[in-house]
């Protein structure tokens, strides 16, 4: 039997996390969400189609699934990260969002 190490962030999956998650996984399959505070959820999303595109493009190919979440969840999203596969290794800004994704700094709220 295998065991896997659970990240800090895991524990601080919710149901609106998952409601993320699900809606998300249906066009996007690598995506994690979580609740980094009671005003924010931070949500990844990890595919190849975004590479060679800009924040904006990226955002605009994701925005169309969140929006058939509940406005109550949707205006928790803060921070939504989409990144391609291993572009943080090729970027220190992108490595330090990924970063602060896995190891989240404590919230103050």
């Amino acid at each position: 039997m295998s065991q896997t190490a659970t990240t800090a962030w895991e524990y601080l999956r919710t149901a609106d996390s998952r409601k993320v998650e699900a809606v998300l996984r249906r066009e996007f399959p690598h995506c994690d969400a979580y609740q980094y505070n009671s005003a924010a959820i931070r949500v990844r999303v990890i595919d190849p189609r975004f590479k060679g595109k800009s924040v904006e493009q990226r955002d605009a190919m994701v925005e169309p699934l969140l929006q058939k979440l509940p406005d109550r969840i949707v205006a928790q999203i803060l921070n939504l990260l989409t990144i391609y596969p291993g572009e943080s290794n090729k970027s220190l800004s992108v490595r330090l969002a990924d970063l602060e994704f896995e190891e989240p700094t404590p919230s103050l709220l």
